[in-house]
């Protein structure tokens, strides 16, 4: 159980580091969010898409 919830928290977290490369944003920006999601898996990758997702959508 606890190997298939580490691919898909891994996959997700693949997903999300290739969404903020994608990014027209500063490279520090990129660089602070890449390092959150690889250091807080989980909790990065939510942060990344409840904040940073939405900030840069306006």
């Amino acid at each position: 159980m606890y190997s298939l919830l580490s691919v898909i928290v891994l996959i997700l977290d693949i997903a999300a580091i290739v969404d903020i490369l994608q990014k027209d944003a500063s490279v520090g920006w990129k660089l602070l969010w890449i390092l959150l999601v690889l250091i807080l898996p989980i909790l990065g990758m939510i942060l990344y898409y409840t904040i940073a997702k939405n900030q840069t959508a306006r």
